[in-house]
C-alpha cells in the first residue's frame, strides 16, 4: 500500500512568518507535526510520502505515485485544501482526510472519500482494519479521548530538516479553560492528557539523532494544564536532559497567564530551557473577559503578570482580540496602551471570529447573528457574524491598532522596553552563532538597516544592544527581522 501524505498551503499569515523566513533561507516555520504523527499511526510495511505543500510543490507524479492521498488541515489551509482533493479526484486517487477543519466541518468535505474525525490515535487504526478487508466506511469518529501514551514517535525522515526553522513536538493536549471563543477543549477536551517524561525525551532524542540543534516548539494549547506532573516529573527530567546534552535545542510554547503566580514553574521552565511563552491576553475590558469566561484573566493587573514573566526569562508573545460584545470605542486605544506598556514586542491583535463547535458559534447561531464562514485567519479583516459595534468602526479602529503598535517608532520602543527588563537562562548566551545567523544578520542590515523605513531605529537598536547588552544581540536582530514581517502583513491592509 502506497500512501501519500499532503499537508495544503498555509496563506500568508502573521503566524506563518514568511517575510521573516526569507532573512533565513527557509520554507516555513514549522513541519505538519500532525502528518508526521498520523504517519507513524501506519503499519511499517506501508510506502509513506510526504508533501508538504509550503516547502515542496505537489505535482501529478506524486499523486499518481500513491494508492491513497491523506490530507489534514486547519481551517486556514481550506482553499489549498479544496484544489488538491478536487485534482486527486481527476487523477482517480482516493482521498482520506482528518485533523481539525475536517473534525469541525466534516459536512462541507462529503466529497472526500474517508473521513478520519477527532483523534487519529483512535480512529486510524479501526479504519485501517476495515480498509485492509475492503469494507472501509466513509467516516470514522469516536467520543472518547486518545491515551497519549499511545501516541508514536513522529517520522522525522519524511522532512528535510534543512527547509523548516524551527521543529515541534507535543507534550499534551486538552485545556482545563473553557474560553467561549475557543475551540480547543471541543476538539481535545477539558482535562488535559499528558505524555510522561520517558515518552517525552525519547522524542527528543529522535530529534536529537536526526541532528536538529535549534528551536523546538510545544505546540500545546496550555503547556501548564498540569502543573503538579510539570514540577514533579517532565521538567526535573528535561532539565537534566539538557544539561547532559549541553542544551541542543531551546523551547517555546504556550500558556495561560496564571504562570506568573507559580515563580517556582518559571524557574524550572527557564532551567529546562524555555525562552517564550505565547499567552491569551485577549483584552483589558474585564466585561469582554466575563462575557468570554476567560475567567482566568479577570481581577488581576495583566501589566504586571507579563513583566514578571519577562524578568525570571520567558519572552512572553500575547494574543489579543477586539470585536467582543462588550468593546466600545475606546477599546482601540486602551489596548494600544496597553501593549505599548506592557512590552510585548511580538503582540498579535486580531478580530474575534466564531469557528465552528464552540460555545461563541452556537450562542451567536441562536442569537441569528452568524453571516460567513470562518477563514482560520482573524488578522485578515474578516469577521463571521454581526458585531454589536458598527462594523466600519470595528474595522477603522482593528486598522488603527495594528498600524500603530507595529508603526517603527512603537515597535522599536517596545524591543527596546522588552529587552530591558528581560532576564534570559545563563545557557542563552552561550549558543553557537550559525552561518544562518550570518546570512540573517547581513539580510537585516540590507532590507532594515539601509533600505527600510525603520532604518534609524534599527540602528539605534543594533548600537545599543552590542555596546550595552551584547548577550542579547541576536535576539534584537530577530525581533527586528519579526518587525519587518509584521509590517508587511498589515500594510496588505
Amino acid at each position: 500500500m502506497k500512501i501519500l501524505f499532503v499537508y495544503p498551503e498555509i496563506p500568508i499569515t502573521y503566524w506563518g512568518f514568511q517575510y521573516a523566513l526569507k532573512f533565513v533561507a527557509k520554507k516555513a516555520a514549522y513541519p505538519p507535526l500532525g502528518l508526521l504523527t498520523v504517519a507513524a499511526l501506519f503499519p511499517e510495511y506501508y510506502e509513506k510520502r510526504l508533501i508538504d505543500m509550503n516547502v515542496t510543490r505537489l505535482k501529478d507524479k506524486d499523486i499518481l505515485w500513491a494508492d491513497y492521498v491523506l490530507i489534514s488541515a486547519m481551517a486556514v489551509q481550506r482553499q489549498s485544501v479544496r484544489t488538491v482533493i478536487d485534482r486527486c479526484h481527476k487523477l482517480g486517487r482516493q482521498v482520506i482526510a482528518g485533523g481539525p477543519l475536517f473534525t469541525s466541518e466534516y459536512e462541507e468535505f462529503d466529497d472526500v472519500d474517508y473521513l478520519l474525525l477527532n483523534e487519529g490515535e483512535l480512529t486510524i487504526p479501526v479504519f485501517l482494519r476495515d480498509l485492509e478487508k475492503g469494507q472501509a466506511k466513509h467516516i470514522y469518529s469516536t467520543q472518547e479521548w486518545a491515551d497519549l501514551r499511545s501516541t508514536p514517535i513522529p517520522l522525522w525522515n519524511l522532512i528535510d530538516f534543512r527547509k523548516y526553522a524551527t521543529m515541534n513536538i507535543q507534550y499534551s493536549r486538552g485545556c482545563p479553560f473553557n474560553c467561549e471563543f475557543c475551540s480547543i477543549t471541543t476538539l481535545y477536551g477539558h482535562i488535559p492528557r499528558t505524555k510522561d517524561s520517558v515518552q517525552l525525551l525519547k522524542e527528543l532524542d529522535s530529534l536529537y539523532n536526526a541532528g536538529w540543534r535549534g528551536g523546538v516548539f510545544l505546540v500545546d494549547d496550555n503547556f501548564i494544564g498540569n502543573k503538579k506532573k510539570l514540577k514533579q516529573d517532565v521538567l526535573p527530567a528535561l532539565i537534566a536532559w539538557m544539561k547532559d546534552k549541553k542544551y541542543p535545542f531551546y523551547f517555546f510554547t504556550e500558556a495561560s497567564i496564571n504562570l506568573a503566580d507559580d515563580e517556582e514553574l518559571m524557574q524550572m521552565m527557564v532551567k529546562a530551557g524555555f525562552n517564550t511563552v505565547f499567552i491569551g491576553i485577549e483584552t483589558t475590558n474585564e466585561e469582554s473577559l466575563l462575557e468570554c469566561n476567560k475567567l482566568q484573566n479577570k481581577n488581576r493587573d495583566l501589566i504586571k503578570c507579563v513583566k514578571k514573566i519577562h524578568s525570571f526569562g520567558l519572552q512572553v508573545q500575547g494574543g489579543f482580540i477586539v470585536g467582543f460584545d462588550h468593546d466600545n470605542a475606546t477599546i482601540f486605544e486602551k489596548m494600544i496602551h496597553f501593549i505599548q506598556e506592557s512590552g510585548i514586542v511580538t503582540a498579535m491583535v486580531g478580530l474575534l471570529n466564531a469557528p465552528k463547535g464552540t460555545k461563541l458559534y452556537r450562542r451567536l447561531a441562536a442569537e441569528g447573528r452568524l453571516i460567513e464562514s470562518f477563514s482560520g485567519n482573524n488578522t485578515d479583516f474578516s469577521i463571521n457574524f454581526i458585531p454589536k459595534m458598527d462594523k466600519n468602526l470595528l474595522f477603522k479602529g482593528y486598522q488603527q491598532i495594528v498600524q500603530t503598535i507595529y508603526s517603527p517608532p512603537k515597535y522599536y520602543e517596545r524591543v527596546f522596553k522588552f529587552l530591558n527588563e528581560y532576564k534570559p537562562a545563563e545557557f542563552m548566551a552561550t549558543k553557537k552563532l550559525r552561518f544562518c545567523h550570518l546570512k540573517a544578520l547581513l539580510k537585516s542590515i540590507i532590507h532594515l538597516g539601509l533600505l527600510g523605513p525603520e532604518r534609524f531605529y534599527f540602528w539605534k537598536l543594533i548600537l545599543w544592544s552590542l555596546f550595552k547588552r551584547p548577550k542579547l544581540f541576536p535576539l534584537a536582530v530577530t525581533l527586528s527581522i519579526y518587525g519587518f514581517h509584521f509590517r508587511k502583513i498589515f500594510d496588505k491592509t
